[in-house]
Order: C-alpha cells, then structure tokens, then sequence
C-alpha cells in the first residue's frame, strides 16, 4: 500500500532547482460578436434579437418594469408573478404546459421590486408558439380563483421559511439599512399582505401594469435578427398601451457610517454585510473600479478571500459585487462566519477596505484581474442564455451590444494608475452595513472594536 501525503502550494510551486516558474498570461482571444437588431415597436417594446447558432434554441428574456408606492404592491406582485402562467381566456394551465412542451420549451415568470421578469426557451423552429404562448399571458391571463387561492397559500409558507434563512434575513436588513422605506427594499412581502391578495386585485395589477411601453424583450438563438423583429411585432401587436411601465424611483446614495447588529437568537454563526457607493455601469470609470474590486473580493484570487478564508480559516467564502439599477451603482460585500470569529472577521474586512485604498494594486494584480474579467466577460456570453441574461441585464440600464462589444477594449485600456484612484472608493468610512448573529455572543467584542450600532 501507498500513502499520500499533502503538499502545500509552496512546495508544489518549488523543485529540486528553485522556484518553478509560472507562464506569462497569454492575451484573452477575441470575442465573437453576433449578428443584433435593437429597435422599438411601435407599442413601446424594445425588442433585441441577436443570432447565437450553436444550438437550434432561442432563449427568451422579457423585462417589465414594475415598481409600486404601495406598501402591498410587492404581496399583490408575488401572487401576480405566480399565477401569470396559469390559465388564459384561450388556454387553461394544462393547455399552456401543453403547447409549450410540444416545441421543446418552457417559460416561467417572477418579480422583484424593480420588474416582472419572464424567461423561457424553445426550439428555434418552435419560436412563434413560445412567442404565442407569452402573447397569450401579456394579454389574457385571467387568473382563475382556485388558481390564485392555491399559489397565494404556498406562498405564504414559502415566505415563512424564507425568513428562517440567515441569508435572507440579513439582505432585508441591509436593505432597510441603506434605503429605510423606499419600495426597493420591499423584496420579501409581508405573509398577512399576501394572505389577503384577491384575485381581482391581481387582474388590476396587471391591467395597469403589465405594459410593453418601456418594457424590454430579448431573444438570442438560432434565428434570423430581422424576420424575428417581424414576428414578434406580429405575434404581440395585440399587447399595448398608452402609459408606461413604472421604473424604480432613484435610489438615495449609500452613505458611509455605523454597521448595525442585529440581534438572532441562538445564532452560530453570523452574517455580515457591507455596501458602500460606486458608479453606474455607463460611467467612464467603471472598468477601472470594475477591476480594482475584483482585486479585492471579486474572485477567489482576491486580497479579502486571501486572507479571511486562506490566511485566517473564518469564513468559506467572502465576496464583493456589484448591484446595479438605472442610473446607481453599489458595492456589496458579505461574508459568513463563526460567532467567536466574528470580531476578528470584521477587522480584517475593515483592515482590507484601508489598504486597497492606501496600498494600491501594482501592475501583477492589475493584469491578472484584467484578465479574469475579459475572460469571464466573454465566457459568461458563449452560451444563448448567457448572452439573453446578460443582454437584459444592459437594457435595463439603457445599454446594448454596442457596450459589450466594445467593454473588454474598455478593460485593456484601464491603467495601474486609473485602477489605483479607482481603489479609493473602499475607503472603510465609505462603507456601512449590517451584522446579523446573536447580541448576546457578539455585544462584547464588537463594542470594543467601535463603529457597531448595538442592540
């Protein structure tokens, strides 16, 4: 028998002779562009066609802005999202799985506090049927009443479970924390709203907000851009409207202070939360400060995962990210960790947060995030639905395949120096957020670390 014994990375990095040298990066290949149409049907809807041949599918994206003032707006869009693909004036349930399973596809809606979003696939050859289908809810869903009763009621479960989930529990605290009321921080409705939901409630919502003006519809796949511009606007001509779909109200800026503690009984482990201010995706200094947080927890050759997860063992994972709406841009940063590490974690975070901004990054970590970046840029887009998800996910802040065309140039051209003024924005008094565990563990030592809130 034979035994394995570990060998670190140092030792695999080594050999009898020195060192073993690393090979230079080789230079991120081109990507492939497809073939686009972006333009405006005469209802409002923006409509994206691009041409993915790989395989003989077509994802769908359909994007309905969908905010609301209304402290109930987000029970009555839950139940809304549920039962929008459940029965129409021309297919009940069965029908609508039916057709939809014939051409090899699916579709499936939900909602956050910002839209309505509709996704599926079909077959290429089966596109007009997926397009019919889609027509079909966007303008007769009639929302049955054993239909809505039976969803409203497993969503009610659903969203109790939900907020037994630590991770849950700290993104609505952290939501409340940054924005207090405003209705972006309304992802979970509140159980007795939803349990209250009336279907006729549900068919008003969609008469006043299921609109295509402002709305945006993706389709990539194995199709012609130009005669699929056609069909859609042939298949939908029935969908329309004379106001608007609602966007979100701008969200106030992020600003730096005190993390909140916030008290879960019996705790093991806590949840941290951070979130600071950044740029929206159209300015001109995103790719730098798109690279300088990769840098810092963006992926897993990171400095914040380098050191709490590698160097110190408190957390499996710690990530930094951005959330983009129209016109805003934010730094999120979490991690979770032990309760008796929790202090200890905190510092760290505070600790990397100080020394991207007093300790930039130098050329070496520059170009291994560039690099990441371009290559994830581009392989994130090989597939048909990367390329719809990601191609929604410009529209919704008014961009298209001009700007992902054109971004890895924009990442090339990014200077050490540019990334270094970049780093500036992780400044530790930039940041604020919220801790989730339990008060009784926590209370001591984060009271001697200051800048925490407590209980």
């Amino acid at each position: 028998m034979t035994s394995a014994t570990h060998r670190s990375a140092e030792r695999i990095g080594r050999t009898e002779q020195g060192p073993r040298p690393l090979p230079d990066l080789a230079e991120p290949r081109q990507g492939w562009q497809p073939e686009t149409v972006d333009t405006v049907l005469d209802n409002g809807l923006r409509v994206i066609v691009a041409r993915h041949g790989s395989v003989p599918m077509v994802e769908l994206r359909l994007r309905i802005p969908f905010a609301g003032d209304d402290p109930k707006h987000p029970a009555r869009a839950e139940v809304l999202a549920e039962t929008l693909l459940t029965g129409t004036d021309r297919r009940d349930r069965i029908r609508m799985d039916t057709d939809l399973a014939a051409v090899g596809g699916t579709l499936q809606a939900s909602v956050d506090p910002e839209r309505l979003s509709i996704t599926g696939d079909a077959l290429a050859s089966g596109m007009d049927t997926l397009l019919d289908v889609l027509n079909d809810a966007l303008t007769g869903a009639s929302y049955p009443e054993h239909e809505v009763s039976g969803e409203r009621d497993r969503l009610v479960e659903r969203i109790a479970v939900a907020r037994s989930q630590p991770r849950v529990l700290a993104r609505e605290e952290l939501q409340k924390h940054r924005y207090g009321d405003h209705p972006f921080a309304r992802e979970v409705p509140q159980s007795e709203d939803v349990a209250q939901v009336t279907a006729e409630e549900v068919r008003e919502l969609h008469r006043s907000a299921v609109l295509p003006r402002g709305s945006t519809l993706v389709l990539v796949g194995d199709i012609d851009p130009q005669q699929t511009v056609e069909t859609v606007s042939r298949v939908l001509s029935g969908w329309n409207s004379e106001g608007s779909a609602r966007e979100i109200p701008a969200l106030p800026p992020v600003e730096g202070g005190n993390v909140r503690l916030v008290h879960r009984e019996g705790a093991v482990q806590s949840q941290l939360r951070f979130s600071a201010q950044a740029v929206p995706r159209t300015d001109e200094r995103y790719p730098a400060l798109q690279i300088a947080n990769l840098i810092f927890g963006g992926y897993f050759s990171s400095r914040l995962v380098e050191n709490i997860r590698e160097d110190k063992g408190y957390t499996y994972g710690a990530h930094s990210a951005f959330e983009f709406t129209p016109d805003n841009g934010t730094i999120l940063v979490d991690a979770d960790t032990a309760s008796e590490v929790t202090a200890a974690a905190l510092m760290e975070i505070r600790y990397e947060f100080g020394r991207l901004a007093l300790d930039p990054p130098k050329e070496p970590e520059v170009e291994s995030a560039r690099q990441y970046a371009i290559g994830g840029l581009l392989t994130s887009t090989s597939s048909q639905s990367g390329l719809a998800s990601m191609l929604i996910g410009l529209a919704a802040v008014g961009l298209g395949q001009e700007w992902l065309a054109g971004h890895p140039d924009r990442l090339r051209s990014v200077t050490v120096d540019q990334v270094a003024e970049a780093a500036r924005w992780y400044m530790p008094t930039a940041f604020t957020g919220v801790i989730v565990g339990d008060a009784n563990q926590l209370s001591g030592q984060l009271r001697g670390l200051g800048g925490v809130t407590l209980p």
